[in-house]
């Protein structure tokens, strides 16, 4: 009972909102299961060192509201498992150990992988419910629920996840609010702990170690402010995508722009885009010109697969809809998938959403203040009560209307005059010609031009079938597009093209 009283003397609200919920998951999972029909996963982490003072405290009230005693808890009966890995710090093994023997836990050591493991363990016991310390943003989150039945081609059995709503702000309150012990890494600057082939101290928790010692020195893993840098400590092995726009033969190109659009409504033809059709012209009236633009549905592998094969061929995705707390709104998932990353709880963009919505912003409502780790910045603007997100050049638009849009290009593009991070406004100059010569007649010229002057964008459109052709020519330098008219009209004759306004 000293984590049930260590909280309720806590001045923290979000903290003892967070535990009640936790506990009530813990409380109904004891009430459809039997103890023999449970068990508890336990990696000597900082999440599952959570869940197991919370399972401790859940078991003892949960038999307390049975048995109406308040007698101590004498034992805790939930059967533990543990994957141990000849990967894993010795300083894990040796936390989980210490923990099993000053807890008393019902120790199952599995020394095979995770899978095979479980099949092994759940045919010779009757286990269907497993408690797991997963937090929304692990890499295997996406899509869990509180309660979530294993994924197929897995054993049967029902996840349990009481702290999947937890931030790591979070996780840190309770350890250090209940005072329990943790695994020593973390005093190391250590922020997340995988294997020893891919786990380092994180670098934002260095000190500057200003003697003649050569030992680097770190912060304890409690005092990392931004908890979107929680795995920063863990080594990437995918090497990131390279845009190919980055090479010097299109330093002279016009900028490309893409354009998604998510959403089933869309497609369905229950509503009508209006934001792309005004995205695209702000964007041509900045001097970016539009690439493509295409309409997914609501579905995480679609938004990841659009947002990767866009993001490597321009320079900036816009991307819009699917952006909010529904089980539909998957974006932001997307997008996270694209770069490889997950959606970590964003304590900043939480605080604004909490500003927002007021108490609302709990429970299940914090999915609103997931982002893609370590890659989102918030670019933020006095006229926005949240602000926008941008994910390396993708930037997430949530507006729902042009009214909205308009707002947010507004300060997009005043950001970018202040000195921000994304330079949308571009010096660019751009001619248009109309001629009533035919699609035969110039389009053997264009090509050539094109080959010509291949720093110029060059379009064509007629507003109607039998109306003139409007040549568009887009570029950074004006002497350039002036060449380029003046080499267009020198194969024609004299006032067969006339400028236009």
């Amino acid at each position: 009972m000293e984590i049930d009283k260590a909280i309720g003397e806590s001045d923290d609200k979000r903290l003892k909102t967070k535990y009640n919920n936790a506990i009530f998951v813990i409380k109904r999972a004891l009430a459809l299961y039997s103890t023999e029909e449970v068990a508890f996963s336990f990696n000597g982490g900082k999440d599952s060192t959570v869940l197991l003072h919370l399972l401790r405290t859940g078991y003892f009230l949960h038999k307390k509201e049975l048995t109406c005693s308040n007698g101590g808890l004498s034992s805790f009966p939930v059967r533990t498992i543990y994957f141990e890995s000849p990967s894993a710090f010795t300083e894990t093994n040796s936390f989980t150990y210490d923990a099993a023997q000053t807890y008393d836990l019902q120790l199952d050591i599995i020394r095979q992988d995770f899978k095979s493991g479980l099949e092994a363990l759940l045919k010779a016991n009757p286990i269907r419910a497993i408690f797991l310390g997963v937090r929304i943003g692990d890499p295997t989150a996406v899509g869990q629920e509180q309660f979530s039945p294993s994924s197929p081609g897995w054993p049967p059995f029902m996840r349990v996840n009481p702290i999947l709503d937890w931030s790591y702000r979070d996780v840190w309150a309770f350890l250090l609010t209940c005072k329990v012990k943790y695994c020593s890494l973390y005093d190391q600057g250590y922020t997340s702990i995988g294997s020893i082939h891919d786990t380092v101290p994180n670098a934002l928790l260095s000190v500057n170690n200003t003697s003649s010692s050569k030992e680097k020195l770190f912060k304890p893993a409690y005092l990392l402010s931004d908890g979107r840098l929680e795995r920063a400590g863990r080594v990437k092995k995918n090497a990131s995508v390279k845009n190919d726009r980055d090479s010097d033969s299109h330093k002279h190109e016009v900028l490309l722009a893409s354009v998604i659009a998510v959403g089933d409504e869309i497609l369905s033809g229950t509503v009508e885009d209006q934001l792309g059709l005004s995205l695209c012209k702000k964007l041509a009236s900045v001097g970016w010109s539009v690439h493509q633009t295409s309409v997914i549905r609501n579905d995480i592998d679609s938004v990841s697969e659009e947002v990767d094969r866009q993001r490597s061929i321009c320079d900036m995705v816009f991307i819009y809809g699917g952006v909010g707390p529904l089980h539909s709104d998957v974006t932001l998932a997307g997008v996270a998938k694209a770069f490889g990353v997950r959606l970590a709880p964003d304590e900043e963009f939480e605080e604004y959403l909490r500003h927002l919505i007021s108490e609302q912003c709990t429970g299940d409502r914090n999915e609103m203040a997931q982002l893609p780790e370590g890659i989102t910045e918030l670019l933020h603007h006095e006229k926005l009560s949240v602000p926008l997100r941008k994910c390396r050049n993708v930037i997430v638009l949530a507006a729902t209307n042009t009214e909205e849009l308009e707002k947010e290009w507004e300060c997009l593009t005043e950001l970018t005059k202040l000195g921000g991070s994304t330079s949308l406004v571009e010096l660019y100059a751009s001619r248009r010609l109309m001629t009533s010569l035919t699609d035969v007649e110039v389009a053997e010229p264009l090509n050539k031009l094109g080959l010509e002057f291949p720093d110029i964008y060059l379009g064509c459109y007629r507003k109607s079938r039998q109306g003139p052709i409007i040549i568009c020519f887009k570029g950074k330098d004006n002497a350039r597009i002036d060449s380029a008219v003046q080499a267009l009209r020198k194969r024609f004759k004299e006032g067969v093209f006339v400028d236009m306004k």
